[in-house]
């Protein structure tokens, strides 16, 4: 089995799981932080939104560079309600899946790295980057967003188990 074949399945299922909370997200309180230190609501689930991204670059080049010190620097996604929140979520997610799809197996062993000005952050086999620094963080912050929506008082649904709010599957 291709590697890509092997991971579709998790990515779809974390990429279902990952809707069902952005849909809950009350479009009425985007500006909403539980605390100064913490991500606005709306900038939180935006930024979950645009993870899937990553895996887009991950696949297609080999390095991305977060500072760039002689071009401009990527602005992180706000976006203005939760029909936006959901509408760039799935464009991401279906061009990522399909990145995925398309990738032959030697491709997922080379290595890609996270640069700041220049300078290597870290370096992975583009599969470890798809699983750790895409998936893996956005289910953390899917984690971090049902926290917001409970804060909140909306409805957090299921994802691995049953919610207070929900039954299981």
């Amino acid at each position: 089995m291709a590697i890509a074949q092997s991971i579709l399945p998790e990515f779809d299922q974390e990429a279902q799981a990952t809707r069902k909370v952005l849909e809950q997200v009350p479009g009425d309180h985007l500006a909403w932080q539980p605390h100064e230190k913490s991500m606005t609501l709306g900038r939180l689930a935006s930024h979950i939104a645009e993870i899937p991204d990553w895996g887009i670059s991950a696949l297609q080049h080999d390095s991305i560079d977060i500072q760039p010190t002689d071009g401009e620097q990527r602005a992180p996604a706000n976006y203005g309600s939760t029909g936006e929140i959901l509408a760039a979520f799935d464009a991401a997610t279906a061009k990522a899946r399909e990145a995925i799809a398309a990738t032959e197996d030697h491709v997922f062993m080379e290595s890609w790295s996270l640069l700041r000005g220049g300078e290597e952050v870290f370096s992975a086999p583009k599969i470890g980057v798809l699983r750790s620094f895409v998936m893996n963080h956005c289910i953390h912050h899917r984690g971090q967003l049902t926290v917001y929506l409970r804060l909140l008082d909306a409805h957090v649904p299921s994802t691995y188990g049953p919610s207070a709010d929900e039954a299981a599957f």
